[in-house]
Formats: structure tokens, sequence, C-alpha cells
């Protein structure tokens, strides 16, 4: 038994590396693309969707914006709001269930927005997640030191 097998006209035309970021595919006459492996500089990438951002700055920058605000929102979801006395546990675990569920598909798209391999996005995406966390942490700085403020604004006895 032969391990070769018969490709008939199946033939796959593999993209060549060129110096611009879209090569020419002869089989579809199409310009599509490539997909880089190493981080690249440059507005001309794919991320998330085929086709967005398109080769324009403005959408470029509008792409590196969310990716941003994705981040920034991956971080601020993270903190649980506190329990209230007396709240039913069904109902606070179902919101807190899918609080986590939006925060996991966040998480998710700034990952495979970073996968796009370009230094602009992966810049943005770690600068969200460490603004995020400064809110996150100057929140909850500020109000344990208000509370702190309080407990030492009371009578003791």
């Amino acid at each position: 038994m032969s391990h070769e097998h018969d490709r008939g006209n199946m033939s796959v035309s593999m993209p060549t590396p060129t110096s611009s970021s879209s090569v020419y595919n002869h089989s579809t006459n199409m310009k599509q693309k490539t997909m880089h492996m190493t981080f690249f500089w440059g507005k001309d990438v794919v991320v998330l969707f085929q086709g967005w951002p398109d080769d324009r700055l403005g959408m470029y920058i509008l792409a590196l914006a969310f990716v941003f605000l994705l981040a920034v929102a991956v971080e601020v979801l993270a903190v649980s709001p506190p329990l209230k006395p007396g709240a039913q546990p069904v109902s606070i675990a179902l919101i807190q269930a899918s609080v986590y569920a939006v925060r996991m598909a966040l998480v998710y798209l700034v990952m495979l927005s970073v996968m796009s391999f370009n230094l602009g996005i992966f810049i943005v995406a770690v600068a969200g997640h460490a603004l995020g966390c400064f809110l996150v942490k100057y929140r909850a700085l500020r109000m344990a030191s208000q509370a702190e403020a309080i407990s030492d604004a009371s009578p003791k006895f």
C-alpha cells in the first residue's frame, strides 16, 4: 500500500513573503494580506474580522482605541461588587456568572487582537490593562481611605 495520495486538481497556492504587507494571489486574482508570525509595525493589519480595519490610518486608530477599551473593560469587570445581605444567592450567582462570561469573551477578543502580531495593537492592549488595573486599584484605595476617615471621625465611647 502506497502512502502517496492522488491530489488530483487540488493545488494550493501559498503566498510568498514580499516587502509589502499584501500579495497578489494568482489563483483567485485577489489581493490578500499576509499573516504575520512576528511582531511588525504598520497600519496594514487585520484585527478580529477580515477586512477590518481597512488600509486607512483612521480605521487603524479606531482599531487601536477599540482594543484599548476592551482591555480596560476586562480589568474593570474583574472586580466583583460587594454582596448585599439578604440577596438571593441564586440571582447573585447568575449575575456574577454572566459578568464573568462577558469578561472572558472580552479577554479572548483582546487575545485574538494581540495575535495579529501588530506592535501597536500589543502596546494598546497592555496599556489598556494597565489603565484598567490602575482605575480599579485607585477606586479601592480611595474607598478604603474614605471608610477609614469615617471611622476615625466617629465618636468613640
